[in-house]
């Protein structure tokens, strides 16, 4: 009996973003590795990657996580 059952279809309402494919999917049938989501509607995992673009370049710019805001992206400061 393996440990981890490998889950083959998703629950109906689940909507995932193929990174790999580039379409929306009802429920995970790509690898995790390859999606983004679970989104609550069609619609919002169909901007899954604006939405990704979004979060990132809030990130970018947060005086909270770079001390550096604007020059470059270079994340973090470690010190």
């Amino acid at each position: 009996m393996p440990l981890f059952k490998k889950r083959t279809a998703g629950k109906p309402g689940e909507w995932y973003y193929c990174l790999e494919h580039g379409v929306v999917e009802e429920g995970p049938q790509c690898r995790a590795a390859d999606r983004l989501g679970p989104y609550g509607t069609r619609e919002e995992a169909s901007h899954a990657m604006e939405t990704a673009r979004e979060r990132n370049e809030e990130w970018r710019t947060d005086p909270r996580w770079n001390d550096d805001a604007g020059a470059g992206g270079e994340g973090p400061k470690t010190g």
